[in-house]
């Protein structure tokens, strides 16, 4: 089982969805090989009707691909290659 996370305006992480593991291929209806590796995989969903318009990265559980688990309000860092929690400033007295 592999997830996938779905960036939108400002790189922010919209949706996360559990999704195939890179290593799997399937051939679709009309012959064609679909997977084989991550960005294979990404290229898929990110094609999907549903996601149009969306940029789709691997993300994992263990914090091993892209520095942690994306979770919906994140933000995809695309120099570094990596999801981070945005810095929430809190408001200096009042």
């Amino acid at each position: 089982m592999a997830h996938y996370a779905f960036i939108g305006y400002g790189n922010k992480v919209v949706k996360v969805i559990v999704g195939v593991d890179e290593t799997v291929t399937q051939t679709d209806l009309d012959g064609t090989v679909v997977g084989g590796s991550s960005e294979a995989w990404e290229q898929f969903y990110q094609n999907q009707p549903q996601h149009q318009g969306l940029l789709c990265k691997r993300t994992s559980y263990n914090g091993t691909i892209r520095g942690k688990y994306a979770g919906v309000g994140d933000i995809y860092d695309p120099v570094a290659d990596e999801f981070v929690t945005p810095v929430v400033e809190e408001p200096v007295g009042e």
